[in-house]
């Protein structure tokens, strides 16, 4: 297994974050504003007097349209903790984004939220050009069907979930935590990642009767499947985890994730994300960690 891209450097992101105000066309003030962040704090941040947050990082790059690796590591494909999407985002990120695309973003992020919370059978074109202040027609040029909708809707998560990933886990060395740490970034808990599990059912749903439906569900899919079995791969090389199971442990641990989502988010009685946090830590404690090996009582008290 290769080796994660070194540390990013600071002044490096800095000065990314500043292309993009400037690409922008708008003050460092407006930028603030847009990314939800004190504008002194922003200034400290581009001056290197504090370093971005990983929440501020995951932000800027839904905001700006580019990857967090790319904010970090000035390329979307940097080797990190977690696996590149396979064609579901931009693969050479560019601070210099035309009108255009920043429009198909404002689209895409509109119908993404209608559809999570509405559901896509019951979004209309009109509701999402209501919802992004633009006409029907604006909205049929950038997605010529509702379908295209809901399948850039799917490409969106991919992307938030890749962001947040490589936003919060390069820091992370220790494959157990890094592990659970990996598990609780996707547990369906607050808004955004709600809204993320209702595309994901939505788009399982689809698949399950429209074929025409499954290689796009997979390809998307594949990515968070290969972030588990590199995560169990490391911890395996390490000596933490057991050894060459890697494979069957991913598909174990996937299929018990979705199984547990799915009851969290049709609100099945007695479903919690506490408690599927806990199924989750006690599968992989029993049946990930090898035999003997006891995590230190650094890594329960950071778990």
């Amino acid at each position: 297994m290769p080796e994660p891209e070194v540390a990013p450097d600071s002044s490096q992101v800095a000065e990314r974050v500043r292309e993009l105000i400037e690409a922008s066309g708008g003050t460092q003030r407006s930028f603030a504003e847009d990314i939800g962040l004190d504008e002194t704090k922003l200034s400290k941040a581009l001056a290197g007097r504090r370093r971005f947050s990983a929440q501020e990082l995951v932000t800027i790059a839904d905001r700006a349209g580019v990857t967090v690796n790319w904010l970090l590591h000035g390329r979307d494909d940097a080797y990190t903790h977690t696996a590149l999407p396979g064609g579901a985002t931009r693969t050479d990120s560019t601070a210099a984004e035309g009108r255009g695309a920043r429009a198909r973003r404002r689209i895409l992020e509109a119908a993404w939220v209608l559809i999570a919370e509405h559901g896509y059978h019951r979004v209309r074109t009109a509701d999402v050009a209501r919802a992004c202040g633009t006409s029907t027609a604006a909205i049929h040029y950038h997605f010529p069907s509702r379908s295209a909708l809901l399948d850039e809707a799917l490409r969106h998560n991919v992307k938030l979930a890749f962001d947040r990933q490589v936003a919060e886990l390069g820091d992370v060395t220790d494959p157990y935590l890094r592990l659970l740490r990996l598990i609780d970034l996707q547990l369906p808990n607050g808004t955004v990642l709600r809204r993320e599990w209702s595309i994901w059912m939505q788009v399982w749903s689809e698949a399950a009767i429209d074929p025409s439906r499954r290689s796009l569900q997979w390809e998307s899919y594949d990515r968070w499947y290969r972030t588990v079995r590199m995560t169990l791969e490391h911890g395996a090389e390490t000596g933490m985890f057991v050894p060459g199971g890697a494979e069957l442990l991913a598909r174990q641990l996937t299929a018990l994730i979705d199984g547990l989502g799915i009851q969290v988010m049709a609100g099945t009685p007695g479903a919690t994300v506490d408690g599927m946090r806990a199924t989750l830590h006690e599968f992989i404690d029993r049946s990930v960690l090898r035999a003997g090996v006891t995590p230190t009582s650094e890594n329960l008290e950071n778990a």
